[in-house]
């Protein structure tokens, strides 16, 4: 148990109990718990870094309640439309609601798993997550929060010393529980249901929730209004940071959207080389739907989901306002965010400035990363590479920014090559631990992913 005099920060909440949104279970019983991943710069935000490695995984691992917190875990229920198809049949499958906490900044946070066992809502499935899944899941955050998105936090790997078999991997392959530090559960899909059952206490009772304890605002004269209007601010910058960070999702169904714009729930994600609008994450996205470039076309479908599923409480003029504003808070955001990344103060045409960096990218194949890396401060580590007439409308627009103070200061700058998340780098990290044990590889890369994310500094969210 945590005790308040030995971490005076931890302050556990239950907020979520007001929902009503959740089924109790339990955890599996696994076999082993194998401590493999403790993220103390998270723990540390809710007061929990100074936990033993056994009360680590007695908490994260056999999922003893944290004192004050929540007493049983909480399978959440929801629906979502998956790759454009409704499904009602959904909900926490593999995973719950496991506390809640507030953060140092007094943020309301949730401690969900990930592998943690079946659930009313399981289905066909075993309600395990293969370590390796675990892996990419610790990269996938480690390398967006560096890079500016919102996203959750890989808070905790456990192996659990079962072998379990899959499809789209050589099986049997290891198993483990995962735990992720985010900003809430509640997804777009939480509102879908509400709405599917003609719900509307509780869809009233949702929109209260996520107004005053999200978003931590007083509710106006149209709260379901004011809440979508926050949804599609968060949502657009969402989608903007994924674009530079050439990130791809790949499974950007309404029950991945959170409603506080935070990203969570890796699964075939992939970082992009290229600017490649069509760019796939996920093998059975045969369409495309969920492609590099239409990334925000997808979640502002998404969101629009949820303006029709906050319909039975206003009238649909406020809604469909809110909802025209994403095209144009999301340039904005691609625009601060491009910025951002290249070290430049925003001002002259930074729309213009992008569209001819992009289109040089394209023609010249030039990697994204090194693109970022090359340009820090708005000009060129090496004049020679970028000097032909491909890059000729790019340094005509980037010419008039002027750089941010101490854009290339840190000694990562300096680096040859850029810091890179792609699949060969998954692959053979993964590759030490399966065949060797060795976890070398995973550590190094996360203290070099977090070099980068000082190098950056602050996102520019807002």
């Amino acid at each position: 148990m945590i005790e308040t005099p030995q971490a005076a920060k931890y302050r556990p909440a239950t907020e979520i109990d007001s929902l009503m949104l959740g089924d109790p279970v339990a955890a599996a019983d696994f076999p082993q718990t194998i401590l493999r991943y403790r993220n103390d710069r998270a723990a540390a935000s809710v007061g929990l870094e100074r936990l033993s490695d056994d009360e680590w995984i007695a908490h994260f691992g056999r999922f003893t309640p944290l004192q004050g917190s929540l007493s049983r875990p909480l399978a959440l229920r929801y629906h979502g439309h998956q790759f454009r198809h409704y499904n009602p049949d959904i909900g926490d499958g593999r995973g719950f609601l496991f506390a809640q906490l507030h953060d140092d900044a007094d943020r309301l946070l949730d401690l969900g798993t990930k592998g943690s066992g079946q659930t009313p809502y399981s289905r066909f499935g075993d309600g395990r997550l293969t370590l390796k899944g675990g892996v990419r899941e610790i990269l996938a955050t480690e390398m967006l929060e560096a890079l500016g998105v919102n996203t959750s936090k890989t808070f905790s790997i456990i192996e659990t010393g079962e072998a379990l078999d899959r499809n789209d991997e050589p099986s049997p392959t290891r198993g483990a529980v995962m735990v992720r530090l985010s900003h809430s559960h509640i997804r777009i899909g939480s509102f879908q249901r509400a709405a599917f059952h003609d719900d509307q206490a509780l869809l009233a009772r949702l929109t209260d929730y996520a107004l005053t304890r999200l978003y931590e605002e007083t509710p106006g004269d149209n709260p379901p209004a004011q809440l979508l209007g926050r949804v599609v601010e968060r949502t657009a910058d969402l989608a903007a940071s994924y674009m530079v960070a050439g990130f791809v999702h790949g499974v950007l169904n309404s029950d991945n959207i959170n409603v506080t714009g935070e990203s969570f729930d890796y699964g075939p994600w992939r970082f992009t080389r290229l600017w490649d609008a069509s760019f796939t994450a996920a093998y059975f996205d045969h369409q495309g739907l969920y492609a590099f470039g239409r990334q925000a076309e997808a979640i502002h479908w998404d969101v629009a989901q949820l303006a029709i599923s906050l319909r039975p409480m206003t009238q649909a003029p406020p809604l469909i306002a809110e909802l025209e504003r994403f095209p144009t808070l999301y340039a904005e955001a691609m625009q601060r965010r491009f910025c951002w990344r290249l070290g430049v103060e925003p001002g002259a045409d930074p729309g213009a400035m992008i569209e001819a960096a992009v289109r040089a990218m394209v023609t010249t194949g030039t990697l994204i990363d090194r693109f970022f890396h090359d340009w820090r401060g708005g000009k060129p580590r090496d004049s020679a590479i970028y000097g032909d007439t491909a890059w000729a409308p790019f340094r005509e627009a980037i010419a008039p920014f002027s750089s941010v103070s101490g854009a290339r200061d840190h000694p990562y700058w300096s680096d040859d090559a850029p810091c890179s998340m792609h699949i060969d780098e998954v692959e053979a990290i993964w590759s030490a631990i399966d065949k060797d044990d060795d976890w070398s590889p995973l550590h190094a890369k996360v203290a070099a992913i977090r070099r980068m994310g000082k190098a950056l500094g602050a996102s520019a969210t807002s």
